[in-house]
């Protein structure tokens, strides 16, 4: 049904109209949603239901990465509450069975300002276009935008940051850092999941800030950041930024998807008369994917790198793990993940499960009410991906037929 157009704009249109504010409406609406679309999608209401799924995954083989539905935080308050919802998410990592979690999710937006994020990202732009401007308030970090990355989001020279601003961002700095370093206690990574180029350059700021916080204190990376390979300067901005950590002597992590923003991101850029940021064609975006899983395998072999491979196209799996095998690296290596969405690519899980990779389900987790949102934008974004990713349909619908013959005996 969610690779069905009609029904994905019937179901947001529903979840955004004040439909849901008539009386019974929103209770029978929440509660159709949570035993279908929700039951699919989403790990659980909270930690307890989460571990379950969790157990149930990894009796099977495969494992969690754990992603409380948490974006968008617009004031301090906000933020610390959602700091320690993540700070919760992590500890519970204790009661689980151990290595059955392997990564923990974050958003910087859930965690520091909106507002302030995007100031940070418009600033950043600015220094890139005008070298030889100095950000009195920037940290260390890793090389953050390319000579090919989008900067139509910033057209005109920024106000300063305020005093009150700058106090904000290192409160943004010291949840984050908090997080990573409990993560290092507990031994559990932290990624950092990638969002709409607007803010992204705020987020990476912060994201490589605390990587070379952190990762430099052991061999494999703690703190992962997130690539998305359907824009045109992300193999770009990969390779600079493991540039930069090799002569650091600083092992680092990426988490490669393909991207969930393509709508937005294209509008924005034409209602500003740019051409899009998103590659032209479907067969650029792949071949972007695959040039940085290829990358980044060869930096997993050489100990400077570690990878989380986020894919539901079956060939870039079957690639990547071609080239690991030949590699040598097998499911011992814990610097290779492969990754998919719970309730997504079943088949292609198990299948690099069986073909001796880790692989993990992006478990998003959460009351119906805040997690709904979170993947209506999902929905409306992705369901070019739901419509393409038959090869689970197609599998259950030849397992369905062959119980039906059963049934009747032939």
């Amino acid at each position: 049904m969610a690779s069905i157009d009609p029904v994905v704009d019937m179901g947001i249109w529903v979840m955004r109209s004040k439909l849901l504010d008539v009386p019974g409406f929103r209770q029978a609406i929440l509660g159709s949603v949570k035993h279908s679309f929700y039951e699919q999608f989403v790990a659980g209401k909270d930690l307890k239901e989460t571990s379950e799924t969790v157990q149930k995954l990894y009796g099977d083989g495969l494992r969690g990465m754990l992603n409380y539905g948490l974006e968008h935080a617009y004031d301090n308050d906000s933020c610390d509450q959602n700091y320690k919802t993540f700070l919760n998410t992590i500890e519970s990592t204790k009661l689980f069975p151990p290595s059955s979690v392997s990564f923990v999710i974050v958003k910087i937006s859930a965690i520091c300002r909106m507002d302030l994020l995007l100031k940070i990202s418009n600033w950043l732009r600015w220094e890139k276009q005008n070298p030889s401007f100095k950000l009195p308030w920037k940290q260390n970090t890793l090389p953050i935008l390319s000579d090919i990355s989008p900067l139509y989001h910033t057209l005109d020279k920024p106000d300063p940051l305020t005093r009150q601003e700058e106090q904000d961002l290192e409160l943004a700095h010291e949840r984050l850092s908090k997080l990573c370093q409990r993560c290092l206690e507990l031994n559990v990574p932290l990624t950092v999941d990638a969002e709409d180029t607007k803010i992204q350059p705020g987020i990476d700021y912060l994201t490589y800030n605390s990587a070379i916080e952190y990762n430099k204190l052991g061999d494999t990376p703690i703190v992962y950041g997130t690539l998305q390979a359907y824009l045109k300067d992300a193999k770009e901005r990969m390779l600079i930024a493991t540039e930069a950590a090799e002569k650091m002597g600083l092992p680092i992590g990426f988490k490669i998807v393909r991207g969930a923003y393509m709508s937005s991101e294209s509008k924005l850029a034409a209602s500003l008369g740019f051409e899009s940021p998103i590659h032209n064609t479907i067969q650029d975006t792949h071949d972007c994917y695959n040039d940085c899983a290829s990358f980044m395998l060869d930096k997993i072999v050489s100990g400077s790198g570690a990878a989380v491979l986020a894919t539901h196209n079956v060939e870039s799996g079957k690639l990547a793990a071609t080239k690991a095998r030949e590699l040598g690296i097998g499911k011992e290596n814990e610097r290779l993940q492969f990754a998919q969405l719970y309730g997504m690519s079943e088949a292609l899980s198990y299948g690099l499960k069986n073909a001796g990779f880790q692989v993990s389900k992006y478990l998003t987790f959460g009351p119906v009410e805040e997690v709904i949102p979170y993947l209506l934008r999902r929905a409306e974004e992705n369901r070019g991906m739901l419509s393409s990713s038959n090869l689970d349909r197609q599998l259950m619908g030849m397992e369905l037929k062959r119980r039906m013959k059963g049934c009747v005996g032939l």
